[in-house]
This record gives C-alpha cells, sequence and structure tokens, in this order.
C-alpha cells in the first residue's frame, strides 16, 4: 500500500485527476443531439431577457432560481447563447464538487478514498443526469463539497478565523441557488455531534449558520408566496421512498467498512484542545451528508409534497465519499494477503464501475433521457407552416419552443396571446379568455397545434385548453401530425361547413 500510495503522491494531485475526469465526463455528449428539455429552456428563456425583465419576472415567478438567472444572463451576454454557455457552468461545477470529494477523502482516509471517492461522483445517476444540467443544482452540490472541505478543514485545526466565514457565505450563495440546500447544514451538525467538537466550534459554526439562514430567509419567505409552481408535485407515496432506502442502505454499508486514517502530521491539535485520532472520519462526515437531507427532504414533504431527488443532489457528496472509503478499506484489508494487490485492485474495481454504469451513462446523455425535447419539432414547424396559418400551444407553457426558437415561428400568428412574457413578467405569456380564444380560432383557415405527445400528455386541465380542443375537433381536420421527443405538432384545416354563430360551440 506505501509503495502504491507514493506513486499516487508522485503524480498528478488526487483531486486534480478527480476533477479533470469529471470534466471529460461532462464534456462527453454535452449538446445531447441538440436537444434542450423543458426546464433548460425556461433558464435559456429567462437569461435571454434584460435585467430589468428578469427581476420583474422574479417578482411573479422563480424567485427561488433567480441568482442563478443572473448568472446565466451574465453568462449569455459574455458567451452568446448556446447549449455549451448553457451547460458548461454544470459540468464546472460537477468537476468542482468531485474535486472536493476527493481531498476529503484523502485527508480522512487515504489516497484510495480519494481517488475513488472523486471519480465515482461523477458517475452516479443522479450526478450524470445534472452534470449536464442548464439548472442550478450542480452548482449548489459543488457549494456543498466547498463548505463540507471547509468545515473538515477547521475540525482538523487547519483553518483560520476566515474560514468560517467563507464557510457562512457558502451556504448563503447555496441557498440563494436552492433554498432546500439548507439542509446541510443539520447534516454538518450531526457531524460535529459525532467529532465532538468543542464549544467555540459550535458557537462559530452556530454564528456562520446562523447568518447563512438570515440571509436566505427573505427569499424563503418571498418565494413561499410562489408555491403554486411546485403544485405539480405528487403527494410522497412509498414507491417514492425505494431510491432513498437503497442510497442510505448503499452508504451505511460504506461507513461500516470505513476505518478512521490516524496520521499524527494530518491531525494536528486544534484550538481547543488536541483532537483525538480517528474521530473525525469518513464515516462522520459522508453519512450525515447523506443521509440528512433525504431524510429531510421526507420528512418537508410530509407537510407539503417537495419529493424531486435534484433538490438534494448535494447529497450525493456523501455517498461518493463513503464508497470511496469502502474502496480505501478494501486495498488496506488486501493488500497483506494479496501480493502486489495495492497495484491492481483498486484500480480494478474503479474500472469495473465504470463499466456497470456505462450504459447509464450512454443514456444520460440521449435526447430520450429527458421527459421532452423543445428543439426537436423546429423542424416540423417549418416545413408545416405556410401563408396564413396562426399557432397554439397546449397547454400555454409549451409555448417555450417558440421562446426559444423564435425564427422557426416567423409568420405564425400566436392568436391566444394577449401579453408577451416579458410584458407580463411571466414565463408563458398571458392568453386571451376562453370566449375571445374561440372567436379568434373560428376566423382562422388553417392552425398548427404545438401540444405534447401522447405519451406524455394530460388531459386539458383549463377552459382556456378545454376550448382550444373543443373548437379543433368540431371544426377542423388534421392534414399533418408529428410526433417526436416528447412533443407533437398537428396542422389542422377548416371543415368546409359554413361558419357557425359565436356561441354555437362552447
Amino acid at each position: 500500500m506505501t509503495s502504491r500510495a507514493a506513486v499516487l503522491r508522485r503524480g498528478l494531485p488526487i483531486w486534480t485527476v478527480a476533477a479533470l475526469w469529471t470534466l471529460a465526463l461532462g464534456l462527453w455528449g454535452l449538446s445531447r443531439q441538440h436537444s434542450v428539455w423543458r426546464d433548460e429552456a425556461a433558464t435559456w428563456l429567462v437569461a435571454v431577457r434584460p435585467a430589468g425583465e428578469i427581476r420583474h419576472l422574479l417578482t411573479h415567478v422563480d424567485a427561488v432560481h433567480g441568482l442563478y438567472y443572473l448568472l446565466m444572463h451574465g453568462l449569455f451576454g459574455w458567451f452568446g447563447p448556446s447549449i455549451t454557455t448553457l451547460r458548461l457552468p454544470s459540468v464546472l461545477a460537477t468537476a468542482v464538487a468531485a474535486a472536493c470529494v476527493a481531498v476529503i477523502g484523502r485527508r480522512l482516509a487515504g489516497p484510495w478514498a480519494a481517488l475513488g471517492g472523486g471519480m465515482v461522483f461523477g458517475l452516479l445517476p443522479a450526478v450524470q443526469f445534472h452534470l449536464q444540467e442548464g439548472r442550478p443544482y450542480a452548482l449548489v452540490a459543488a457549494g456543498a463539497g466547498i463548505s463540507t472541505l471547509l468545515l473538515v478543514n477547521l475540525l482538523q485545526g487547519r483553518g483560520r478565523g476566515t474560514y468560517w466565514v467563507a464557510y457562512g457565505g457558502t451556504v448563503l450563495v447555496c441557498a440563494l441557488l436552492n433554498w432546500l440546500s439548507l439542509l446541510i447544514l443539520p447534516a454538518h451538525l450531526v457531524t460535529l455531534v459525532r467529532t465532538r467538537a468543542g464549544h467555540g466550534t459550535w458557537v462559530r459554526w452556530a454564528a456562520a449558520s446562523a447568518a447563512a439562514v438570515a440571509g436566505a430567509l427573505p427569499l424563503i419567505l418571498f418565494s413561499r408566496g410562489q408555491s403554486g409552481q411546485v403544485a405539480w408535485i405528487p403527494p410522497l407515496t412509498w414507491h417514492m421512498l425505494i431510491g432513498p432506502a437503497v442510497l442510505l442502505t448503499i452508504g451505511g454499508l460504506g461507513a461500516l467498512l470505513d476505518r478512521p486514517r490516524k496520521d499524527p502530521q494530518r491531525e494536528s491539535p486544534s484550538q481547543e484542545g488536541p483532537h483525538r485520532e480517528g474521530r473525525l472520519s469518513v464515516a462522520a462526515v459522508g453519512l450525515p451528508l447523506l443521509a440528512v437531507p433525504q431524510l429531510g427532504l421526507i420528512g418537508l414533504s410530509l407537510a407539503k409534497p417537495l419529493f424531486l431527488d435534484r433538490y438534494v443532489l448535494f447529497s450525493m457528496l456523501g455517498l461518493a465519499l463513503l464508497i470511496g472509503a469502502g474502496l480505501e478499506t478494501a486495498v488496506r484489508a488486501a493488500s497483506p494477503r494479496i501480493p502486489g494487490a495495492a497495484r491492481w485492485l483498486g484500480p480494478a474495481l474503479i474500472a469495473v464501475s465504470v463499466v456497470a454504469l456505462l450504459p447509464q451513462a450512454l443514456a444520460t446523455r440521449s435526447p430520450g433521457s429527458r421527459v421532452d425535447d423543445v428543439l426537436a419539432m423546429t423542424a416540423d414547424v417549418r416545413r408545416l407552416k405556410g401563408p396564413g396559418t396562426a399557432v397554439l400551444f397546449v397547454p400555454a407553457e409549451r409555448r417555450d419552443t417558440k421562446l426559444v426558437s423564435p425564427d422557426a415561428f416567423t409568420g405564425l400568428r400566436d392568436i391566444a396571446l394577449t401579453r408577451s412574457p416579458q410584458e407580463s413578467g411571466t414565463l408563458k405569456g398571458v392568453e386571451a379568455d376562453p370566449a375571445r380564444i374561440r372567436g379568434a380560432m373560428l376566423a382562422q383557415r388553417r392552425i398548427l397545434l404545438v401540444t405534447d405527445s401522447p405519451d406524455v400528455a394530460r388531459p386539458p386541465a383549463g377552459r382556456r385548453d378545454r376550448v382550444k380542443a373543443a373548437v379543433l375537433k368540431k371544426y377542423f381536420t388534421v392534414v399533418a401530425d408529428e410526433r417526436v421527443r416528447g412533443r407533437r405538432v398537428t396542422l389542422y384545416e377548416r371543415l368546409g361547413a359554413a361558419r357557425p354563430s359565436p356561441g354555437s360551440a362552447r
């Protein structure tokens, strides 16, 4: 083990290897065959707006993502709107998170824990999904990794007072990106309990945590008024708990295998007295980081449905740390019994993990891995539209295709729209009342309908959408119908019947 560890130390720093590996994973298939799904489309259509319009939007919807939208607005302004600009921040953030896993694993367990945990992190299915996602969750994971590393430094007596300021600031930034990331604080609290932190450490941690919560509190209170945005999340059910149960089981096994590293040079005395060797371990850091956010989100979801794994993506840092610790223990246990095991066992286990997760990696990088593809049907729109054609969207949220690729809809009249998204400070705009929509439809000869494909479509929920469907069914006929990657484009033409009276088809 000693010779192999020496080889690892002579090469690139392990955190660099983990970061470069994760970066390569993120750049591989970054465009997903030039597809953008609906959540990323929301980021795109907000980020291209002027800053004043973004602030106007946030007073109505999506205040919880305000900081992220302003960040992407700046990046779009500097580098131009593109799929690369949309997704590269998440790739870089995930690489930073992997580097943090490697540094923590090296400090608390050893080189194989660092290499294994750092490389496995980017391969975890949930992480792979958000590795190439134009949303804030990977950035939150990077911030969680940084704050956890700062805490480990402070518990090992490496940090200064400014580290507490950096810790509180990092937690605050993460909360402004997604305030559910504050679930990391009870996870770190459990770590403090398990490591028997001194009174001074408790006081400083409480002060830093309180400052972060106080800074995020206005956003939390304001965003509660926009809670209708998450009304679509289903109530918690037993089958939704299978995933967390599997993760916690794997994490628990990793914690059982963890053997705290005893390194007097690295376990230096803290400001409050000697730090007992072995007290600070991967299990003490990683298991709470995995379990507490998962269990906390489940608890919150019992009061209000909020259970989406992306809200606690940062908990995968804990899982990666525990898997790395298990790898370190396996290599240490095998080295005295199997000659040369330290040279081949670690790489072999990492290679097996890569091969096992390769199908997941390939699936995640396909357009079919998401609910739908906003850009998939733009070619069909260009082909089917013609002079005098109007366009309708059911539901109105499917207007995102027009907003992300407006060139494809040039010449099409959006007959239901009365106020644009920019003017109304919304994501989808404001549509006319059902009677006006009906009248506008009956005045058309050709209507192009953009909606969901049947496999993901839901029955029309609002009165406007029901009127759209009823008028199309009674007074129009389908002349073309295309379905691709979760979206559907249907061209309708008016039947040859006489024009109906305004009140005959309500």
